[in-house]
């Protein structure tokens, strides 16, 4: 097959390129950074370096592609979080449209079912929406959960204060998902038949912030370790002194409350995935405690 991957060789765009290609496909990386270049034609895929923000490149590059995976970059730069997600969603469908692929594969978000509340998840929610307006165009929106790496946010907190603290924590359970873990279903997405519109969760672990603390703690030599749920008062008031821009401190709070009211997994709950990935939190805490030690 001749497929498409957005994303560059980022946390999942490298090891599903690698796993495309050792199983024979033709894919074609998007990278807006020359010199990723080199690493991906090492990788034995083609290099297509262009901006997500021009539909004549996107269009060119998906065009005679049997599959594309479809994913929007954190781009903490932008101002307005929504926005830049319905830019660059509009500018996949009108591509897709424009080449005629006829599957996509659309890396979302748990959460995505929800139309407010979620912070930059909300990203997710409209784009779903845009690229399903799209005719003749299988599409599967892959909803992972909340990514293991995201966890290292907190080792500045635990090496200063020896906890870690956010809206959500105690007894609030995580959907927790490895990269390694969705590169493997977007590949098997992406080479299977599929027809019409299709959702899709993922998860690696499924964990209390509180089983999550101790996991880690016993990782660095603190098994005391605690994950302490603050107000939303509290964690906008700490966010901004560090001087991190308000619209940013909205959406992270406003992402974290869904999380502790347990709204964002709602739809998960109700269809939660038949396979779980093999990288459990036993296993993310090794690199943590590695980072941890070298940070």
């Amino acid at each position: 097959m001749n497929v498409v991957v957005t994303g560059s060789l980022g946390h999942i765009g490298k090891p599903l390129t690698e796993e495309l290609v050792q199983k024979g496909h033709q894919v074609t990386v998007i990278s807006s950074k020359p010199e990723k270049q080199n690493e991906i034609t090492q990788i034995g895929a083609i290099a297509a370096i262009g901006s997500l923000e021009d539909v004549d490149f996107l269009t060119a590059t998906f065009a005679g592609a049997d599959a594309i995976f479809a994913m929007i970059p954190p781009n903490y730069a932008e101002p307005d979080q929504l926005a830049y997600y319905r830019r660059i969603g509009s500018n996949y469908a009108q591509a897709i449209q424009r080449s005629g692929v006829q599957h996509v594969v659309h890396l979302s978000s748990y959460g995505a079912h929800l139309p407010k509340g979620t912070g930059f998840i909300l990203g997710s929610h409209h784009t779903e929406g845009i690229l399903n307006e799209l005719s003749d165009v299988a599409i599967t929106h892959l909803r992972p959960g909340y990514f293991y790496y995201n966890l290292y946010g907190f080792v500045s907190m635990i090496k200063e204060q020896g906890l870690i603290g956010s809206v959500y924590g105690g007894d609030d359970r995580l959907v927790m998902v490895a990269p390694s873990d969705i590169a493997t279903v977007a590949a098997e997405e992406l080479t299977k038949s599929a027809t019409g519109r299709n959702i899709r969760y993922i998860a690696s672990d499924d964990r209390t912030a509180s089983e999550v603390a101790h996991v880690l703690g016993n990782a660095i030599g603190k098994p005391d370790l605690q994950w302490l749920a603050f107000s939303e008062e509290q964690v906008t008031d700490a966010l901004l002194k560090t001087g991190m821009p308000a619209s940013l401190v909205a959406n992270f709070v406003e992402l974290g409350a869904c999380i502790h009211s347990g709204k964002l997994r709602g739809d998960y709950d109700l269809h939660k995935p038949t396979v779980i990935g093999s990288v459990k939190l036993e296993d993310f805490a090794k690199e943590f405690a590695a980072a941890f030690k070298d940070t």
